[in-house]
């Protein structure tokens, strides 16, 4: 048998679920507990297949809009991303058991864009067009009280009266140096506009962007776990590639690693989106073990202890 080539493989850390993921898979969880299934939920819950087809094994009912849930007592929950004022109304219009499982860093986010809205000022929101949380957020005004702005380019189109106030917010999954521009940006051509008084990036993308930064200067190439549609997990791709790693690839899972690339490659680091499942990762190792002689380490650049408790309504209410 021929020896296996050796490969230094540095796991990031942290990677993976993010404590607003726990809770929404939490909330879906409870709610099957306490109501039975069916289950409703708008949109996937977070965005990772493994996830999404492991709850509808359990009774989880995936769809698009509230008008598909039927009526009468089964919850219908709302995703970790946050959804658009009409949504809520349209559920209540109808009479749903709604279960609200936005991340209460993207509800911050709401908050500050009503606060500034109040004060009377134009909120800018710097995003992706068509991302759930994106337009949950845009949906929390009235259509014409947010701009939103994704690039540079963007920021240098705006026109606005010199004596409009604007404030300004940001989607909590992108790239902390992308945002980092914009901002400057925003910030030169107006330079009285108001910022978050925190950082709306989460802590969890933050943390994720500069393991998997750091751990790219040490190796030829990175491999993070995650779906497509997640936008935390595309911009560790980037991050990754920004770095300077040859090989920077976004896999679902195992089965969609082309092994061919990673052919004589001496060392890779791996990651995990905000909403990728442990398990994915393990089978991603178990992959390389078997074509390789792997030597694993981890590379911990922050420890996260952050925790989000379920909706009251969870918390109080006895199971069925």
């Amino acid at each position: 048998m021929p020896l296996k080539p050796k490969l230094r493989i540095i796991l990031c850390a942290p990677r993976g679920f993010c404590a607003g993921v726990v809770r929404a898979i939490d909330v879906v969880e409870r709610a099957l507990q306490m109501h039975g299934a069916p289950v409703y939920v708008r949109h996937e819950i977070v965005h990772n297949k493994y996830v999404v087809d492991s709850l509808k094994a359990k009774g989880v009912v995936f769809i698009q809009e509230v008008n598909e849930a039927p009526p009468g007592d089964a919850p219908v929950i709302f995703s970790a991303h946050g959804v658009a004022k009409s949504v809520l109304e349209d559920a209540a219009n109808r009479g749903l058991h709604t279960i609200d499982a936005t991340c209460p860093l993207v509800t911050k986010v709401h908050r500050e864009a009503q606060v500034h809205f109040k004060k009377g000022r134009q909120v800018i929101l710097i995003g992706h067009l068509h991302h759930p949380e994106v337009v949950g957020t845009l949906g929390q005004l009235p259509e014409g009280a947010v701009t939103l702005v994704s690039t540079i380019e963007d920021v240098e189109s705006l026109s606005f009266p010199e004596d409009r106030e604007l404030a300004y917010v940001t989607q909590t999954t992108l790239s902390v140096d992308d945002t980092r521009d914009v901002v400057a940006a925003l910030k030169r051509r107006f330079p009285r506009i108001q910022a978050p008084q925190l950082d709306d990036i989460c802590y969890a993308t933050t943390n994720r962007q500069e393991a998997i930064k750091q751990a790219a200067q040490e190796v030829e190439a990175v491999i993070v776990v995650g779906a497509a549609n997640s936008s935390n997990s595309q911009r560790l791709r980037e991050v990754a590639e920004r770095a300077g790693c040859r090989i920077a690839v976004l896999v679902p899972d195992v089965s969609a690693i082309d092994w061919r690339a990673f052919e004589g490659v001496n060392a890779v680091a791996i990651t995990a989106g905000a909403s990728a499942p442990e398990i994915l990762v393990e089978k991603v190792l178990d992959g390389f073990a078997e074509r390789f002689d792997i030597a694993v380490e981890t590379l911990t650049t922050r420890e996260e202890s952050m925790f989000f408790p379920l909706p009251r309504s969870l918390r109080e209410a006895s199971p069925v």
